[in-house]
């Protein structure tokens, strides 16, 4: 087996139905359901300007070497509606991994989106479509086509480990990573929790919020307080 060089055509996915829901959670509410060890690194950010806030789909994963795109090409070739396709690039950023002409093929196949940990070029083209784009920025020089490079493979994308499968979700905030095996634990979760926060929220907004908590949270912790100025 060519390891490094080689697409595996099939992957795990959860049920549609358990994707979808996740688009009415806010998914800074979703990471925090994750312990708040979930998100992209936030030099991964939205570049172009989706209708639509949220970005939710299947994770079709991309592993390139640095500044090369082959197998992104054949990502995108491979790529159904329900997917995100999301790419690592070994902590490259001296040379985009698309353009505009790859990322109109996209958008008009109707996929989910695209995640990149790398630049684009065409950014002025690219930050006016409706499908949704992350990316570290821009950068004039295109990337190679020599591959090696694997699809449908476990990857390292902005700091996190996504796994063929996995569901993304995104918004203006970043995008976070959904184990699929958890994911539907995690949507009951999630809904629990968004009742939780709107009460919160109601109480800020209301002038009514709890603030004991941070005295007693920095007594516990052995905080000091000075009933004088600083000399």
């Amino acid at each position: 087996m060519a390891i490094g060089f080689r697409v595996f055509l099939k992957r795990m996915t959860p049920p549609w139905e358990i994707v979808e829901a996740f688009r009415s959670i806010p998914a800074p509410n979703v990471a925090d359901c994750l312990n708040r060890m979930c998100s992209l690194n936030s030099e991964i950010r939205l570049i172009s300007s989706p209708p639509n806030d949220v970005m939710v789909g299947v994770a079709l994963t991309v592993k390139t070497r640095p500044g090369d795109n082959l197998m992104i090409h054949k990502a995108l070739s491979m790529a159904e509606s329900h997917d995100i396709v999301i790419v690592s690039n070994g902590g490259d950023r001296n040379r985009a991994l698309i353009g505009e002409i790859m990322a109109s093929y996209a958008l008009k196949k109707g996929i989910r989106g695209i995640v990149l940990d790398g630049p684009v070029r065409d950014i002025d083209a690219l930050s006016k479509m409706t499908m949704p784009i992350y990316a570290t920025g821009a950068n004039p020089d295109g990337p190679f086509k020599e591959g090696p490079g694997e699809v449908n493979v476990p990857i390292s994308c902005g700091g996190m480990i996504i796994n063929p499968g996995d569901i993304l979700l995104g918004n203006k905030d970043g995008v976070i990573v959904i184990p699929s095996q958890e994911a539907e634990s995690i949507l009951r979760a999630a809904n629990e929790y968004c009742l939780f926060d709107r009460k919160k929220l109601d109480a800020a907004m209301n002038g009514k919020s709890d603030r004991s908590w941070i005295d007693k949270s920095l007594e516990a912790k052995n905080c000091q307080f000075i009933d004088d100025f600083y000399k």
